[in-house]
């Protein structure tokens, strides 16, 4: 971050949580900057906050970034002095539009776990890219992302029973080889105190006998210029019609339709068939046209990713550090009679989104309507 005494960082992220306790505030204790800490973050204030603290820095984290660009406008969300916004969880489609309407300089993604050893930066500033590890740095932080065998959640094994490292733009787990003795400290896993769970995150046998590499329980790809992506953490990632189904993929495709504000996809089980078809919840304006978003999507999915259903909500539910929840939305699936919300199906025959009712909900239960 390039930090010095004459920053000051804005910080508006909970302080039990390790971004907004140990990243935010440890930078300008190192740096002798200064924080400037809100309670809790208001989309609303932020840039009036920003602007009277004459903040030169922000730390960001989650969906934070798309509340900004989805608030209305704010005479000073270019009156500021930010240089630098720094975080992670920014993804690919807001990107270019926050940083060009907000007038950022520069964006620092990071990806990184607090038990984990695998960290990458994106000091280049690459739009949608998690960061890059340099040839010449590859023996001091050894990541490889391999592939993955989404049913099992299991990396795949060849004939001799070793991992095989994924082609280049090809998803698979993010993995960092565990490194003992010597001064990299960030090589190492400590584990927790469970040792049952501390062996779970530990693979072994990788590239050759005897090695052992950290699972981070990420999927991520790497391109040709060797620069990380997120695709979805494992779990959320899912099978239909024999192919995988990135949920982060899927909400990036709904999100860039006009008049959608936020997107959560799932995976939701039909009985009778194998898998989980795609399920978007979309908070979004009411006149929403979705004869015109069923086009959109069309164009951007192939078949199997498009969402069968949609689940149209007035909020979204998301953790402290803005990450959304998918636990009851998964197990409310498609039933009506379970929420609120309007819940669309993708009709095969009728070839537009329709409204669930009870009937049509127990012709898709009961195999009257073929997926």
């Amino acid at each position: 971050m390039d930090a010095a005494p004459d920053d000051r960082l804005y910080n508006c992220l909970p302080m039990y949580h390790s971004v907004g306790g140990v990243l935010a505030t440890g930078v300008m204790l190192v740096a002798g900057g200064s924080v400037a800490i809100r309670e809790r973050f208001s989309a609303r204030q932020f840039w009036d906050d920003i602007v009277r603290w004459d903040c030169t820095l922000v730390q960001y984290i989650g969906e934070l970034c798309r509340y900004l660009l989805n608030a209305p406008p704010s005479p000073n969300e270019t009156a500021h002095r930010i240089r630098l916004c720094c975080g992670n969880g920014l993804r690919a489609d807001v990107w270019e539009p926050f940083q060009h309407r907000f007038a950022i300089p520069r964006v620092l993604e990071f990806y990184a776990s607090t038990e984990g050893n695998v960290s990458l930066f994106n000091v280049e500033g690459k739009p949608g890219a998690i960061g890059r590890i340099p040839m010449f740095l590859s023996h001091r932080f050894p990541a490889a992302v391999v592939r993955f065998d989404v049913d099992r959640e299991m990396p795949v094994r060849d004939e001799n029973g070793l991992c095989v490292r994924c082609a280049p733009d090809e998803a698979g787990e993010a993995i960092g080889k565990l490194l003992t003795g010597g001064a990299n400290l960030g090589g190492r896993f400590e584990g927790y105190t469970d040792e049952a769970a501390s062996e779970r995150k530990i693979l072994r046998d990788v590239f050759e006998p005897g090695d052992a590499w950290f699972r981070t329980g990420d999927l991520m790809r790497r391109d040709v210029q060797g620069f990380f992506y997120f695709v979805d953490r494992i779990g959320d990632t899912f099978r239909w019609k024999g192919e995988n189904v990135s949920t982060l993929e899927v909400s990036e495709a709904v999100s860039a339709f006009p008049g959608v504000a936020e997107a959560n996809v799932y995976g939701v089980a039909v009985p009778g068939t194998e898998g989980r078809a795609a399920m978007a919840a979309i908070s979004a304006a009411n006149d929403l046209d979705l004869a015109a978003l069923r086009a959109h999507l069309g164009d951007r999915l192939p078949p199997y990713a498009r969402p069968l259903f949609l689940r149209l909500c007035q909020g979204m539910d998301v953790t402290a550090t803005f990450k959304q929840t998918k636990g009851s939305l998964v197990r409310e699936a498609f039933d009506p009679t379970a929420v609120l919300d309007p819940i669309y199906f993708d009709h095969p025959v009728e070839q537009r989104f329709i409204r669930v009712d009870d009937r049509l909900y127990g012709d898709i239960r009961h195999g009257r309507v073929r997926l």
